[in-house]
């Protein structure tokens, strides 16, 4: 019994550790900006003026759709290609099968600034610069989903892919027909990490957009919080950061079934 509690206590003080930044957030972008260097719990008003000067001062709408487009745009693709390259990976045989799963396992280890000055001359030798295509095709391949998708392929059984391509489908139609509705758990684990990343993106729009109508929600907050628009009112670049983190905070909230179910499922099996 006690070492229950004991646990419990651990557990509910780990907790509230990880949330209270966030409530601490919240509260203070709906406090008056003379308040805020209190650190009270709750202030004595609330108010929603750091959301309307938030409002004013930059077109967070605009940048609010450019974030939801590019980030469901990546996402779409990532499950598209993704769960392509991890289904001949695991289903189908071909010299150098392996290798090349290898080779995609080790690129995970490079970190995306290795890639940063090429992608971005590419993006400028194709005349990509200031599109949504800049957003998006950098990141429309992605190991760590390709990793998802390959294991969970591997959980399912050769003889069901075996009579599909019995009754006459086209590989595409056993991918998307067939087989996702047996992996919706890794489907929506992917979306939501895909997801999530892109919206969060701030370095590659800084670099490829400079056109302030396609500025992404990240970029323009940051920009917002560092080049003197919020001329340091702290609660308004608080209400801005609680506006970036809505979206993935909702996402996750329906989800997150699925998400703990896929990542707790998702063992490596070669």
């Amino acid at each position: 019994m006690k070492k229950k509690i004991a646990i419990y206590t651990l557990l509910i003080t780990a907790s509230l550790t990880f949330l209270y930044p966030f409530f601490w957030m919240i509260v203070t972008s709906l406090s008056p900006e003379k308040e805020i260097g209190g650190l009270v719990a709750l202030p004595t008003q609330f108010t929603w003026d750091n959301y309307i000067q938030m409002f004013s001062k930059i077109p967070i709408g605009r940048a609010f759709f450019n974030s939801i487009f590019t980030a469901l745009m990546t996402t779409s693709g990532v499950i598209l290609f993704c769960s392509m390259v991890g289904y001949a990976l695991a289903k189908m045989n071909f010299r150098g099968r392996n290798l090349i799963f290898y080779v995609i396992i080790f690129t995970m280890t490079l970190p995306f600034q290795i890639t940063l000055i090429p992608n971005y001359i590419t993006m400028v030798k194709l005349n990509l610069v200031d599109t949504y295509a800049a957003l998006v095709i950098p990141f429309l391949l992605n190991s760590f989903a390709i990793l998802m998708f390959r294991q969970a392929f591997k959980t399912i059984p050769d003889a069901l892919i075996d009579a599909a391509r019995v009754d006459g489908c086209s590989e595409p139609r056993i991918i998307f027909q067939i087989l996702f509705p047996n992996i919706v758990p890794t489907i929506v684990t992917v979306g939501i990490l895909t997801f999530m990343n892109s919206w969060n993106e701030v370095l590659w729009p800084l670099i490829v957009i400079r056109n302030e109508d396609m500025m992404t929600m990240p970029q323009m907050v940051t920009l917002f919080s560092v080049g003197g628009r919020a001329e340091a009112q702290i609660g308004v670049k608080l209400a801005a950061a609680v506006v970036l983190a809505l979206p993935i905070m909702i996402a996750y909230s329906f989800f997150q079934k699925y998400f703990i179910q896929s990542m707790a499922s998702s063992g490596v099996k070669e």
